[in-house]
This record gives structure tokens, sequence and C-alpha cells, in this order.
């Protein structure tokens, strides 16, 4: 049976939850709260998910997002390079595109440890 979803959210973890709040600021996601330890995190439209004030390090950590994209992904890592995410929040880190079989991707580890997954398929 197909559902007729409009769409479909996950939920994230913040370990600082006022950092994590700038964190995707800062990487162009708009941030919108719905209670007092919760936020609807807009990627387009679309696409959004939750960022909840509460932190366990074994789920942020094993937590993981896709976000495919439909532009040149080397294009959308160059935009997120400059941004200096690393630089500006500890633990986030930034690889290189990775190039396989099914398509090609780079991570980006939020300050909670969640990771993203940016990608294309072929």
């Amino acid at each position: 049976m197909i559902h007729p979803a409009k769409s479909i959210r996950t939920f994230i973890g913040a370990k600082d939850y006022a950092e994590s709040i700038r964190f995707y600021e800062v990487l162009g996601f708009e941030v919108h709260p719905v209670a007092e330890k919760m936020s609807v995190v807009r990627v387009s439209e679309n696409i959004a998910f939750y960022l909840q004030d509460y932190y366990l390090k074994s789920w942020c950590e094993n937590s993981m997002i896709f976000l495919e994209i439909e532009e040149n992904l080397e294009s959308y890592w160059e935009a997120i390079k400059v941004l200096g995410l690393p630089d500006k929040f500890p633990g986030t880190k930034l690889s290189s595109i990775r190039h396989n079989d099914w398509g090609n991707e780079f991570f980006l580890h939020d300050p909670a440890g969640n990771l993203w997954h940016f990608g294309v398929f072929k």
C-alpha cells in the first residue's frame, strides 16, 4: 500500500542545544522553535527534522541522516567547506567527497556527533 504521506521527519539530539541551533543556522537551515526544548529545522520547503534539547551520547553518535543533493555535489561541498564549521564548532568534522559505485557523498558530523551524509545517486 502507498501511504498518502506528506513528509517524514527524524528527531536528533543536541549536546548543547543553543550551539546546535547556531550550527544549523550557519549551515543555512532555518530553525523554528516548536516547544521549549525542541525546534523544527527546515532544510528546504518540504524537508525538515526535529532538533531536541536532549543528549544521549550513544544515540547521537549512532544517528545518521542522508540528504540527497540535486545540484553538483562538488559545488555543494565547497559551499559547506568555506563556512569553516570545524573551526567554529568543536567536534564538527567535514570529510572529503567519496566516490562509490552507487554515487558520491561526503560526511559532516554536527556538534553532538550526528552524522550527515550529503550525496547524489548515479
